[in-house]
């Protein structure tokens, strides 16, 4: 039997960096803030909240995505590991910061 990688935990949160207020996304798992574009590292696949780490999620780059919007690359300020995911771009509840994600696009996307 095949396991899904990806489970669905869209609860609202307020944001370990910024401190703001972030209400679920509904469509999807929202994963981190969508003012200053920080997450925490907690899952070990989306939504799983599986990941012992804990550690801040700094938004290091960002890239267009035909299907996605934008991807942002997140880097744990705690262990080094990197994670790409999904800007919440183009949603009418709360919408990641247009300025933020083509901010980071300025920065080189790490492999």
């Amino acid at each position: 039997m095949e396991t899904k990688l990806f489970q669905k935990n869209d609860s609202g949160f307020i944001c370990a960096h910024c401190g703001k207020a972030v209400e679920p996304l509904s469509v999807t798992s929202r994963n981190h803030c969508p003012f200053c574009l920080w997450s925490l590292h907690v899952d070990i696949n989306p939504g799983d909240r599986a990941c012992a780490c804990g550690g801040g999620m700094e938004p290091i780059a960002a890239r267009p995505d035909p299907k996605a919007g934008f991807v942002i690359l997140h880097r744990c300020t705690k262990c080094g590991a990197l994670h790409p995911n999904k800007a919440a771009y183009g949603v009418k509840n709360q919408p990641d910061s247009v300025k933020a994600l083509i901010a980071l696009t300025a920065r080189p996307w790490i492999e």
